[in-house]
């Protein structure tokens, strides 16, 4: 599907699945804001995409939302009404429950969720008023079910899911859809990057992470997804298999992760 005369915004687009899908919006002709916190990574991005004069980049920290009302209404004016708001920012946790501290579990709380909540509700006014829009949100398979050393990450994205299948039925007469991403193992350095319990880089790559799909391929499938207008969709190996596991046979995914790695 083309996205031509499509505007998109990313967040978490200077690496990993973020950048994929830049690339993957910028092929199909859409046009992109893209948003991390290093500015310098993004226009490297911005510059690898087939048209950067199509492409704005607007640092942000979801971290820090108290400013998003104003963002948002800069953002619009400047590069137009946003079609696709795509929340992929977000940070990852290898630490067990005993050992983080509640300051790692807030951190996790506000990038992988209020940030979000932010930015759609400056943005949701602005998408009612036009009578369409849609929110991708990338949550995770431990939005589905818990994992170790995930405490406060799954926690996260369970949150994201609450909120934005809620969302979803609140604005379906509003023309404002929504769809929750859930992928698996992607290679990318999000493990290299997860929050220790003290809230420092782990700094080393998981082996499931290695082995991961390339994050070019899940990209494809993510805004294949958007395009098809799915409610819901799960991306990766054979471990996207642990949803159907939860829904029915729930004893059995819990004796598989026991005997599972954490990394």
């Amino acid at each position: 599907m083309s996205f031509s005369g499509t505007t998109v915004w990313i967040t978490g687009a200077s690496s990993g699945i973020g950048e994929a899908c830049a690339y993957e919006f910028a092929r199909r002709g859409a046009q992109l804001v893209l948003s991390a916190r290093n500015a310098e990574k993004l226009e490297a991005v911005k510059q690898a995409c087939p048209r950067p004069d199509d492409v704005a980049v607007v640092p942000l920290d979801l971290s820090d939302n108290a400013g998003f009302d104003d963002l948002v209404e800069k953002v619009w004016s400047n590069h137009g009404p946003i079609d696709i708001y795509l929340g992929n920012g977000g940070l990852s946790q290898r630490a067990w429950c005993r050992d983080t501290n509640m300051d790692t579990h807030r951190y996790l709380m506000e990038v992988n969720f209020f940030g979000h909540v932010a930015l759609t509700r400056a943005l949701l006014p602005l998408m009612r008023e036009r009578g369409k829009g849609h929110f991708a949100m990338v949550s995770s398979l431990v939005g589905k079910f818990g994992f170790k050393m995930r405490t406060g990450y799954a926690a996260s994205k369970h949150a994201l899911h609450g909120f934005y299948d809620s969302l979803r039925l609140e604005e379906h007469d509003a023309g404002i859809g929504v769809t929750l991403i859930c992928p698996g193992f992607i290679r990318t350095e999000l493990s290299k990057v997860a929050m220790t319990g003290e809230g420092k880089p782990q700094g080393s790559m998981d082996n499931n992470q290695a082995g991961g799909m390339p994050p070019e391929v899940c990209a494809r499938k993510m805004v294949d997804a958007i395009a098809a207008g799915k409610h819901e969709v799960a991306i990766g190996g054979t471990e996207r298999f642990g949803v159907l596991l939860k829904r029915f046979l729930p004893g059995v995914l819990y004796r598989m992760s026991l005997k599972k790695s954490a990394q």
